[in-house]
């Protein structure tokens, strides 16, 4: 149903750097890139992720109760994936571990303090 998500950012090259290694270990590829958008995802694939400079030329503000889901292939790629966005500056919003019988999540901000979750169902 969900095609894409796009944030925005403050800084668009400091926040490329997160996504770039997020992306990277979840195997996905920018899909392009402008002087005010980053995206990320594959034509076919699931849905994709985007940063951008808001296009109104407003201050970027995070939403209240907005988080954006990342599928992990399992409980280790949910791990280095919270770990990562960690080491990349990222804040820790809960730690990996089992939040029901079959859903497997982390939980971290971004550097502009939008809230993301790496998750595993299984």
């Amino acid at each position: 149903m969900i095609g894409y998500v796009t944030l925005g950012t403050r800084d668009l090259e400091k926040a490329a750097v997160f996504y770039d290694a997020l992306a990277a270990e979840l195997g996905t590829p920018r899909m392009f890139t402008t002087d005010k958008t980053i995206a990320w995802g594959n034509p076919d694939g699931p849905a994709g992720i985007g940063i951008t400079l808001p296009f109104d030329g407003n201050p970027m503000s995070v939403g209240n109760g907005i988080m954006v889901a990342l599928q992990a292939k399992d409980k280790a790629q949910v791990d280095r994936l919270h770990a990562l966005a960690l080491t990349l500056g990222g804040t820790d919003e809960g730690a990996p571990g089992p939040r029901s019988e079959t859903f497997y999540a982390g939980y971290f901000r971004d550097l502009d303090g939008n809230k993301l979750n790496a998750f595993y169902m299984g």
